[in-house]
């Protein structure tokens, strides 16, 4: 049997080996990561973790025998050549690894700040575990703390850093914080309960420029606002690794386009998790995605290939963040959505948002619903629809559910 190598270790590339092994995969299993240790969960890095509630001993995906006992090869290296004829992975220390089967899982890198002064001390993302240990490191005597980009990571970030006491201002460029992911009545409310817990949000105004000599002191907006800042975090995206791909001749457009059963151009070659574009059954088109569930259901979908029971991928997208107290979960993808229908009192801290495209249903948002959004998720993965018109002030989501 060929030796599955993979490139990654992170979510997508543990859960591969991992469930190769578990479908009784007898060849060579290798995974290689560039991170020191072996592979851990990232979103508790801006949540328990950087708060000090969940030990780095915590962070592990599984422990060391873990991977002896189901003889997982970890192999710590940079991955920058793929030689597809001879199937060979080179590395960067000049070792190479040959593959029957090669899995891309190469993840995400930070977006960076193209501004003056974006490379002073002091200025920070959060992307790994080093990530946040060097914020840890910095919280324990800040003073003056700015988010730059008010996604789901900086406003999770800056969530915690309240928690600990500190004050934080986030500075989004968009007209409200998670544009890109959810729907105004979502973005009003965790924005009122940043400012309720001490945060401030300024939005719809670029940054210019860091200002400072050698560590940052200040973030300078396009308006000529000058805010104080010892310590800055940077949370304005992501960009898929696929140079490694691209390289390699492989078709890239914005991942590594794939199709159904997480296969590239080259036959010998998947890629999968947040690196991999897909076609999407749920948008009729490839998208890319940057979520828990993506990875570890691409990564199953795959292992069920590889090991010949074969079946298109077409799992719901489903999302979470928490804040505070407010739990945020989405079942299916809002891109696109013209009608929004509202369930449940924000004002109370629960409510869920229905966001039709026409009279379809594509995404249900939960804040502190979990019941419903379970719901939604049974219901968008059976192709169920509903319409706009049948979510009265006395609809029930569970209900109607379970009768489809």
């Amino acid at each position: 049997m060929s030796t599955v190598v993979i490139v990654g270790a992170g979510q997508a590339g543990y859960q591969v080996a991992a469930s190769l092994r578990d479908k009784g995969y007898p060849g060579r299993v290798v995974l290689v990561g560039n991170e020191p240790g072996i592979p851990y969960q990232r979103p508790p890095l801006s949540k328990a973790y950087l708060t000090g509630a969940l030990a780095d001993t915590r962070l592990a995906l599984r422990p060391m025998t873990f991977y002896a006992k189901h003889d997982i090869e970890l192999v710590a290296g940079h991955a920058v050549g793929i030689d597809r004829e001879c199937h060979r992975l080179r590395l960067a220390d000049g070792r190479e690894l040959e593959y029957g089967h090669l899995v891309l899982a190469t993840g995400t890198r930070n977006r960076e700040l193209s501004v003056p002064g974006a490379q002073l001390d002091g200025v920070l993302g959060l992307r790994t575990k080093a990530d946040a240990d060097r914020i840890r490191r910095r919280l324990g005597t800040a003073r003056d703390i700015v988010v730059i980009g008010g996604g789901f990571i900086g406003l999770e970030f800056a969530a915690s850093a309240a928690k600990l006491g500190l004050t934080v201002t986030v500075v989004e460029v968009a007209d409200r914080v998670m544009r890109r992911a959810v729907s105004p009545v979502v973005s009003q409310h965790y924005e009122a309960l940043h400012e309720r817990h001490g945060n401030r949000v300024v939005r719809g105004v670029p940054v210019a420029g860091l200002h400072g000599t050698q560590h940052v002191t200040a973030v300078e907006l396009a308006d000529g606002t000058v805010l104080l800042a010892g310590v800055v975090v940077v949370g304005i995206g992501v960009v898929p690794n696929t140079e490694l791909a691209a390289e390699a001749g492989l078709a890239v457009d914005n991942g590594v386009v794939v199709d159904t059963h997480m296969s590239t151009s080259d036959p010998d070659i998947s890629a999968i998790g947040d690196c991999a574009a897909y076609p999407s059954r749920h948008t009729g088109r490839h998208v890319r995605l940057e979520s828990v569930q993506n990875a570890v259901d691409h990564a199953r979908c795959l292992a069920a290939r590889l090991t010949g029971t074969a079946e298109p991928y077409t799992s719901l997208p489903w999302f979470w963040s928490e804040q505070f107290d407010a739990r945020l979960q989405i079942a299916g993808i809002s891109d696109g959505y013209d009608n929004a229908v509202v369930r449940g009192d924000p004002a109370e801290g629960a409510f869920s948002v229905f966001c039709f495209r026409g009279e379809r249903l594509v995404a249900v948002e939960s804040v502190n619903r979990v019941p419903d959004h379970m719901a939604a998720r049974r219901l968008l993965e059976a192709g169920r629809s509903l319409r706009p018109a049948d979510v009265v002030d006395s609809f029930d989501l569970r209900s109607y559910a379970a009768a489809s």
